[in-house]
C-alpha cells in the first residue's frame, strides 16, 4: 500500500481531514507516521488517537527552519516507517536540501491562498487585505523557494463584504480538506506527471 508521513505543527484538520478520506474508502493509502515540530500539536493527539505513530522532533534553535541534525532525524523517522511521500500539513519550518534529495519530487503541500497570490504567513489575511474578490487554496510540490513549486490542484473561495480574516480562513480550510485527498489520491494512482512548470493530471 502506499504510504505517506504527515507533518504538521498545528491543528491537524488536513490531517484529519486525510484520515477521514482513508477511513471512509476515498484514499487507499496508509500514513506510516505523523510527525511535529510541536510536542503540543494538536496533530499527534489526532494521529495516536487514529492509530498512527505520532512522533515529536526537536527541531532545533531555529524558528523558521530545522536545524541539520535534527533534519535528518525526521529524515531517519520517515524512512523508518517506509514512507514513500511526505505531505505537509500546516507544517511551519521551511525544509531544506537533505529532505529534497531524500524525497525528490515526493513532497507536497497545501496553502491558503492561489499561488502564486499570496505567498507565505496568513495568506487569508493578505488577501483579505489586498481587497481580492475571490482566494482560495493550492496543492503544490515543494521546491527549495517557499512556495513556489508546480501547482497541483487548486480551490476557489469567494471573498465576501462582511468577511474577517477568521471566516475566511475558515471557508479556505473547508476547500483544502477537499483537495488536499483528492491530490493524494491522484499521486497514489501514479496519475500525476510534472513536465516544467506544468502538473498534467491523467484521466482515470
Amino acid at each position: 500500500m502506499f504510504t505517506i508521513g504527515v507533518l504538521a505543527s498545528g491543528k491537524g484538520s488536513n490531517l484529519e481531514a486525510i484520515i477521514k478520506h482513508i477511513q471512509g474508502g476515498f484514499l487507499n493509502v496508509k500514513i506510516g507516521v505523523v510527525i511535529s515540530d510541536n510536542p503540543d500539536a494538536h496533530a499527534l493527539e489526532i494521529a495516536k488517537s487514529s492509530g498512527i505513530p505520532a512522533i515529536y522532533i526537536e527541531p532545533g534553535k531555529y524558528r523558521t527552519f530545522l536545524e541539520n541534525t535534527q533534519e535528518e532525524k525526521y529524515i531517519e523517522c520517515l524512512k523508518k516507517y517506509e514512507v514513500e511521500f511526505v505531505c505537509l500539513a500546516g507544517f511551519m519550518r521551511v525544509i531544506k536540501k537533505n529532505f529534497f534529495a531524500e524525497y525528490t519530487n515526493r513532497i507536497i503541500n497545501i496553502h491558503p491562498s492561489l499561488l502564486p497570490s499570496f505567498p507565505g504567513l496568513e495568506a487569508w489575511k493578505q488577501a483579505l487585505d489586498y481587497g481580492v474578490k475571490f482566494t482560495g487554496c493550492t496543492v503544490h510540490f515543494v521546491e527549495e523557494d517557499i512556495d513556489t513549486g508546480p501547482i497541483i490542484l487548486q480551490a476557489v473561495v469567494n471573498v465576501l463584504n462582511d468577511d474577517t480574516p477568521e471566516i475566511l480562513h475558515q471557508r479556505i480550510q473547508e476547500k483544502e480538506h477537499i483537495i488536499y485527498p483528492i491530490a493524494i489520491k491522484l499521486i497514489s494512482e501514479n496519475r500525476v506527471r510534472r513536465k516544467g512548470r506544468r502538473v498534467i493530471i491523467d484521466e482515470d
